[in-house]
């Protein structure tokens, strides 16, 4: 189910020198300022930094849903900065999955009608689109609570229907902002031990998050400060099992 394509150049995603000006009526706000970063297929990411710091101005240029002012941003090697809205709608739904804080799950469907949402949209034959959502539920461990609804959920579980159905589309990236804010320590491990399952699968992760020991889970921490990448971290521990599972798929 997790894809395993890369571009060209063998980077997943690819910024360089990205910035992002926001005009606050006569007032100037950097957001950005020269970020430059790649990130490869398959591999976990942690972003961090303090409010204001710039990090959600990133999630949004990574995840498509804002332009930068200028730069360059390619995701497979196709240059996002240029294309049209529908063009750019087009990629994000192919392309990436968007777990939130808040779970953002309609009150009154069930699990099974929440993951299959997207795919209504998508233009997926009903038929093909229970069979898909069917599989990112068994993914998540859901399979058996695809009827009930929201109130009829944990927290944790909730969160895992979102992490579904950011996965029915099969993404090749999953950008997910504060996964854990909302759930208790013991749930939010849980969370992050799917994650870190999902990502083992091939799967390209992006956090973004204030809370380092959520980072330490990824291969690398990047932390941002007043819109500029202050420092790129690789994780030493996450980094080397990661290394060693790929060297063993490629024996």
């Amino acid at each position: 189910m997790i894809p395993d394509m890369q571009s060209a150049n063998g980077h997943f995603i690819q910024l360089e020198n990205v910035t992002k000006v926001y005009q606050m009526g006569t007032v100037q706000v950097h957001a950005l300022q020269g970020v430059s970063l790649a990130v490869q297929q398959g591999e976990y990411v942690a972003v961090m930094g303090a409010s204001g710091s710039g990090k959600s101005t990133l999630m949004n240029m990574i995840g498509l849903l804002d332009r930068p002012t200028s730069g360059s941003y390619r995701i497979r090697g196709t240059e996002a900065s240029q294309l049209s809205k529908r063009r750019l709608a087009d990629l994000r739904n192919r392309e990436i999955g968007f777990v939130f804080q808040q779970f953002n799950l309609l009150a009154r469907i069930s699990a099974h009608r929440q993951v299959e949402l997207p795919l209504f949209y998508a233009g997926i034959s009903s038929r093909k689109g229970r069979e898909m959502a069917h599989q990112a539920l068994a993914l998540v461990g859901l399979a058996e609570r695809a009827n009930h609804r929201p109130e009829e959920l944990s927290g944790g579980e909730q969160q895992r229907v979102a992490i579904a159905r950011a996965l029915v589309n099969q993404p090749g990236l999953l950008l997910a902002d504060e996964p854990t804010g909302a759930l208790d320590s013991k749930t939010g491990d849980e969370v992050l031990d799917l994650i870190d399952r999902l990502q083992a699968q091939g799967l390209t992760v992006i956090v973004v998050t204030h809370d380092p020991q959520v980072a330490q889970r990824a291969q690398r921490v990047i932390t941002l400060s007043d819109g500029k990448v202050i420092s790129d971290e690789e994780n030493g521990k996450k980094l080397a099992r990661w290394v060693m599972e790929v060297g063993h798929e490629t024996d």
